[in-house]
């Protein structure tokens, strides 16, 4: 009995250490596969966070190309609602659909990020173009010498008012009253500013592609030769100076040193862009 307890007890002991090195191991295999996998976690994460860069500058790019689609919108006059940028184009397609994988994402963006690089040169492109185009549509006479009025004699053959007799008119006269602000009609640099005979005191601006303007009988001058003139800007105030029956303002349009007639500029709408 003695020796078959003994045997029984040493049986029991060899089993329990058996069963504690058994879970030894596998808690060692357990602690492995937890580190592996927190490795591979933080592998993972880092590949997130290199494509979330990569999403940040691809959004801000977009970002970049609806400003200056919107500045494009304004520089060429659109209709509104003719282009919304903020608006998400529609998109569909048909047949299965399986999990992307990493390199196809990245191969997506890569190629995303070129596309996005080429309409933004385009678009820079076209801005030019456009802003260009801006500056010699506001270097053309465009709109009227003085704000809320109306012409009073236009442009052609006429009875002269003072003598009476027929007489070519040059330009378009415009109702006034004494110290009416006198407007420029488009970009321009002041070429003469003084009195010629008949028409009092006179400005006269440069505007460059071969036109010239005319702003005479005013009661007195704003401006001096050089100065740099924006459209809209007051150079003279209105006056009956020169041979003048009364205030008003005399209007005339040179274009390569022949005077033309003044009504085709009268539009808010520059001649250039119909062309």
């Amino acid at each position: 009995m003695f020796v078959v307890g003994a045997l029984l007890g040493v049986g029991f002991l060899a089993g329990g250490a058996a069963g504690l090195v058994g879970t030894a191991g596998l808690r060692l295999q357990l602690g492995n596969q937890q580190a592996q996998l927190a490795t591979t976690q933080r592998q993972s994460q880092r590949e997130i966070n290199a494509l979330a860069a990569r999403l940040g500058e691809l959004q801000a790019e977009a970002n970049r190309l609806n400003a200056l689609g919107e500045r494009l919108t304004r520089i060429g006059q659109l209709q509104d609602g003719e282009f919304n940028f903020d608006k998400p184009v529609g998109v569909g397609g048909a047949g299965p659909v399986r999990d992307i994988s990493e390199p196809e994402l990245r191969e997506g963006l890569d190629t995303l990020n070129r596309q996005f690089a080429d309409s933004g040169e385009q678009l820079s492109v076209l801005e030019s173009m456009l802003f260009n185009r801006q500056l010699d549509m506001n270097s053309v006479p465009s709109r009227e010498p003085i704000a809320n009025s109306y012409i009073t004699s236009s442009f052609g053959r006429r009875a002269d008012p003072i003598v009476g007799g027929s007489q070519f008119h040059k330009g378009i006269d415009f109702e006034a009253d004494v110290g009416d602000p006198v407007l420029a009609v488009a970009d321009g640099v002041v070429s003469y500013s003084g009195v010629r005979s008949g028409y009092g005191n006179v400005i006269e601006i440069d505007h460059g592609n071969g036109y010239v303007t005319r702003y005479a009988h005013n009661s007195r001058l704003e401006r001096r030769v050089g100065e740099l003139i924006r459209a809209g800007q007051e150079i003279a105030k209105a006056g009956s100076t020169g041979r003048s029956t009364g205030a008003h303002v005399h209007f005339e349009v040179w274009e390569r040193g022949q005077y033309v007639n003044p009504r085709k500029f009268l539009s808010q709408q520059s001649p250039l862009a119909k062309g």
